[in-house]
């Protein structure tokens, strides 16, 4: 049977991977002595049960439910703790939130924002130790593997069988050796620790444009909504979604209702989103020695489509506020009108 590019041998694989897959790990003396029954069915005795706390945690990544399903058994049964995710934005939040993992386990092809060298890519930022491996089901791409190879302690290609994978997760712990703390960074982290950079960057460009400084304004009333929109950026490039994917921004709705309070066309309050998106990248080229180039390109396009969607949802709502003023000017004037007329 083979599931998710690893092959299960025997017609009863589920009960039994302990026995037929598992390659067992080093083990502190005093474990070796808690040993389990035998198995009724193979007569087989298993490997000594590990203490959870030493059980190397992994951290499993595929968009194929039942592929993990397989492989989280197999590995439970060799003894790991196994924590799932099943896309990249998943696994980009368990690897902020969770530094002890030990092991990736990543299929290098996913749907949507981001692929396995994505999840790669933070996971050695976050957790230098940690070791990493990919699946990929084209090895004829030479190059293209001698370039992953580069990013990733290894390179498994599909399919491939339960034992050879046990063997190279016990290998690769085994020999992992801490490596050396890159300098690279990772957009949202670069955007979040500048982001009073980019603001000041913002409104200096603003205030050249007499189009925009025709309203007259001090730095808060300009910039007041710039905070919350960059941590709402930082955000969406932490837990990536698929462009064009709906998300509602307080901020924006609000950004336009003010703006409309304050004077503003629909031409200045664009004007103002493309200005934000040019000191968003000047940030970046600032940064070009330390950005993370791994995840450039679809952060780049993150950041276009999560700006779009804040400028849309402003001016919808500076359109209702437009709308909701004028309504109640026609009903204002109604009355006035009707009690001018009265005898």
């Amino acid at each position: 049977m083979a599931m998710g590019g690893c092959e299960l041998y025997g017609s009863d694989a589920a009960a039994h991977l302990r026995y037929c897959c598992s390659v067992p790990c080093e083990r502190d003396s005093t474990e070796s002595s808690e040993m389990t029954k035998e198995d009724p069915m193979t007569g087989q005795t298993p490997i000594p049960v590990m203490d959870v706390e030493k059980q190397p945690k992994i951290l499993l990544v595929d968009d194929n439910a039942a592929a993990r399903a397989t492989l989280r058994e197999v590995l439970e049964a060799s003894q790991f703790q196994v924590t799932e995710a099943a896309n990249v934005a998943e696994a980009l939040h368990l690897i902020d939130s969770r530094p002890d993992f030990e092991v990736l386990l990543c299929d290098l092809h996913m749907p949507g924002a981001g692929d396995g060298l994505t999840v790669v890519s933070a996971m050695r930022h976050t957790n230098p130790k940690a070791v990493t491996l990919v699946f990929t089901g084209y090895p004829a791409l030479n190059e293209a593997m001698d370039a992953i190879r580069l990013q990733v302690d290894e390179v498994l290609v599909k399919p491939m069988p339960v034992p050879s994978l046990l063997a190279v997760i016990h290998d690769k712990l085994e020999r992992r050796t801490v490596r050396t703390a890159t300098n690279t960074e990772r957009v949202a982290s670069i955007l979040e620790r500048d982001a009073e950079k980019t603001i000041n960057n913002w409104l200096t460009r603003v205030e050249n444009e007499d189009e925009l400084t025709i309203v007259r304004l001090n730095k808060k009333q300009r910039t007041g909504h710039l905070p919350q929109l960059i941590r709402e950026l930082v955000q969406r490039l932490r837990v990536p979604r698929s462009l064009g994917t709906k998300q509602a921004s307080e901020a924006a709705v609000q950004h336009g209702r003010i703006r409309q309070s304050q004077g503003y066309s629909v031409a200045m309050i664009v004007e103002e989103s493309r200005i934000l998106q040019v000191s968003i990248f000047q940030t970046l080229q600032n940064n070009l020695s330390s950005v993370d180039f791994n995840s450039l390109l679809t952060d780049v396009m993150t950041i276009a489509d999560e700006v779009d969607s804040q400028l849309k949802q402003t001016l919808v709502s500076f359109a209702q506020r437009v709308a909701q003023v004028a309504a109640s000017s026609s009903g204002s004037y109604a009355t006035s009108s009707r009690h001018s007329k009265s005898p």
